[in-house]
């Protein structure tokens, strides 16, 4: 029964965003008649920015976040440990933490860019960059302190968003001042916050496989099964559609 309410809400809210992209258009005509002044339609318009990314956070918050697996007598011959699982925690630690650190950097760069001119956030140079590096890392390792700090990211896709959707509506270019510029070199900002949310959301779930209870303290990590596989293919089948999302908005 939980599956199939799960099932049925997921599909709702996704029919539900293949459809907002169309009434946003018909409240931005609207909202073009009278762009000179302050009308319910305009309100409405500029409103409508923060229901994807909203329905986003919460759909990952409740989904994507705390992960239970199942943790049955491991086998010999299913287990990674030794050399193998230091290099794939130390990966997938290091590049998680770094997309992480790049990622809230990216936010206060479109701050200070748009609302505070004259001001420039200075790159972080590879010192600084190592350490915000280790401190996420860290945060990482803990659970708590991990669950946090996935609300915190979540919650910078939202700020993220909402610029952007301040860039599109008052027709702001964005050039190479902006770290965000040409990221993964597309073009599409949108579609740029959406992939590294995503890439974040895949490499949140292997760690969270990683470090499930005592699979670290004890050096011992199964491999993964199949039904190890279906969260990583939710999550792909979700933003997929939010990426469809973006491109009839767009």
């Amino acid at each position: 029964m939980i599956i199939k309410n799960n099932t049925t809400n997921l599909f709702v809210t996704l029919s539900f965003l293949l459809i907002l992209p169309f009434v946003q258009k018909q409240w931005f005509n609207l909202y073009s008649f009278n762009i000179n002044n302050i009308s319910f339609y305009s309100f409405l318009y500029y409103l409508s920015g923060a229901i994807c990314p909203s329905l986003v956070c919460l759909n990952s918050l409740k989904n994507y976040t705390f992960y239970n697996f199942n943790k049955n007598k491991i086998h010999s011959k299913k287990i990674i440990k030794g050399k193998k699982l230091l290099f794939l925690v130390a990966i997938n630690l290091i590049f998680l933490s770094y997309f992480i650190t790049d990622y809230l950097y990216i936010n206060f760069n479109l701050i200070f860019n748009l609302f505070f001119e004259g001001i420039n956030v200075p790159k972080h140079n590879l010192l600084q960059l190592s350490f915000f590096i280790f401190l996420i890392s860290i945060c990482l390792i803990f659970k708590k302190s991990r669950f946090l700090l996935k609300k915190i990211i979540l919650v910078n896709f939202i700020l993220i968003s909402l610029y952007l959707w301040h860039l599109q509506i008052n027709n702001i270019s964005v050039d190479d001042q902006f770290h965000i510029y040409r990221y993964f070199g597309l073009n599409d900002l949108n579609l740029i916050n959406l992939f590294i949310l995503v890439f974040i959301e895949i490499s949140f779930y292997t760690w969270s496989f990683m470090s499930y209870k005592t699979n670290l303290s004890d050096w011992i990590v199964p491999k993964p099964q199949k039904g190890d596989i279906i969260p990583i293919l939710n999550i792909f089948i979700f933003y997929f559609f939010i990426i469809i999302y973006y491109l009839i908005l767009t």
